[in-house]
């Protein structure tokens, strides 16, 4: 099929985005593909060293998991790649009904037939940090424990009620989580030590990530450690940055490519499901900044007359585009105009309210026939993507300074989509001028 050094499941789109921003901005051309590609579409994409497949598992149960994980995993461990990554959230968020981790991990150790898998999470690029297995995440400028973060220790769907990463999945898996800390990666016999605990290992074994150092030690012993059939590991994108020093190293990679600015566009229309503080700040700097917002009622999107709800979505959306102005439909401002519970009464519904935004975002797209648009939130990409039918993402602008929500061409057969610029953008990423940064296509 190909010579690739990794393929990766991501749990949800915008988690997707960011490993893919991650390799292809430092020289592994990847593809990130919406669904399994049939041989055609695969073919397209062959000096790709890295196939990824965006998925919608974080927002899943573990039923949905064992029936369409599977069959995804056989289809990558297929590819031969070296590394088979499942990529979670840096902020390690879910449960055992909702994103259930521990099981990913199961179906994956079973499938790839590994005594143990390996769990990074840690990423300084994200700001985020692993020590003796607790997991710290930066918000405005200070680092938190994940379980005192602002936001993230109170999440409306899957709250991290606990920093110990091990604590964590043992609510999620009955596997035994090892650890390697960080004292055992500065060690000078540290190949040796990691040895010794591989051995042992019977399940899950998580490795500290605090620093470029730490970071760069854990990308060689993962590289060290890869099975002649294929690997399979989990955690952060912080598997990728791990592994690039490894690669850079073994010279398995190129020098780091030059992205440039694609350049202003006149109107972009972005749709928002993000109850993020950080999503709000950044609504709030756009109409600032020369936007319209406009308040759609999610409740109404998800309603028996949920049809006529989009209909007056899209229309208000068009009205300011065709007065020449960029337009962000938003369900909530900031966590004070959170409506999940009432959402969570309604069976389907959180899926429902993502396709709804993407039918809504498609609509414009192809009426004002935009070549720009943004979808914040992850789980509402994860559904509302689909919705524009696209079949595959390639990175068009990483943004080296907020990493996690590059600008991204879009392909497929659907002619309004095919080429679209589009960026996903997670509710904890970007700084606050992010939608006009977006617009005017700067990099920083």
């Amino acid at each position: 099929m190909g010579n690739f050094l990794i393929s990766y499941y991501g749990d949800d789109f915008t988690g997707s985005t960011d490993v893919m921003e991650a390799l292809a901005s430092n020289g592994v051309p990847t593809v990130l593909f919406l669904g399994v590609p049939d041989g055609a579409l695969l073919e397209r994409f062959k000096e790709c060293q890295a196939i990824g497949i965006a998925g919608t598992s974080r927002s899943e149960t573990p039923e949905w998991m064992q029936e369409h994980l599977v069959p995804t995993f056989e289809w990558l461990k297929g590819l031969g790649a070296d590394i088979c990554h499942y990529k979670v959230c840096s902020t390690f968020d879910s449960s055992p009904r909702t994103g259930n981790i521990g099981k990913a991990i199961e179906i994956g150790r079973d499938l790839f037939a590994q005594s143990f898998v390996p769990v990074v999470v840690g990423a300084p690029q994200l700001k985020r940090y692993t020590a003796f297995g607790h997991l710290f995440a930066a918000y405005q400028g200070k680092v938190y424990r994940i379980d005192r973060h602002p936001v993230m220790s109170h999440h409306p769907v899957t709250p991290m009620d606990e920093a110990d990463l091990a604590l964590h999945l043992g609510k999620q898996t009955s596997l035994p989580v090892s650890l390697v800390d960080l004292p055992t990666l500065a060690v000078a016999d540290v190949d040796l030590q990691v040895d010794e605990l591989a051995a042992k290992a019977d399940g899950i074994m998580l490795m500290d990530v605090d620093s470029p150092e730490t970071q760069a030690a854990v990308g060689k012993q993962l590289w060290r450690l890869r099975a002649n059939n294929g690997f399979f590991v989990a955690g952060s994108s912080g598997v990728e940055y791990a592994l690039l020093n490894a690669w850079r190293y073994e010279g398995l990679i190129g020098e780091r490519p030059v992205f440039t600015s694609p350049g202003k566009v006149e109107r972009l229309a972005v749709v928002s499901g993000s109850v993020s503080p950080t999503t709000e700040r950044q609504i709030r700097q756009a109409m600032t900044d020369g936007f319209d917002g406009i308040d759609v009622n999610p409740l109404a999107l998800v309603s028996e007359s949920g049809d006529r709800a989009i209909e007056d979505a899209i229309n208000a959306g068009i009205a300011s585009l065709k007065a020449g102005r960029s337009v962000i439909l938003h369900t909530a401002l900031g966590p004070s105009a959170d409506r999940g519970d009432a959402i969570d009464r309604v069976a389907g519904a959180r899926h429902r309210l993502g396709q709804a935004l993407g039918v809504i975002l498609r609509r414009m797209v192809e009426s004002e026939k935009l070549s720009r648009a943004v979808i914040a939130g992850g789980d509402t990409s994860s559904h509302a993507l689909k919705e524009l039918r696209v079949e595959a993402l390639t990175a068009l602008l990483p943004l080296p300074q907020t990493p996690g929500s590059p600008l991204c061409v879009a392909h497929g057969s659907y002619a309004p989509t095919n080429g679209l610029q589009i960026a996903l953008k997670g509710g904890q990423v970007g700084s606050d001028g992010y939608f006009a940064q977006i617009r005017d296509g700067r990099s920083a």
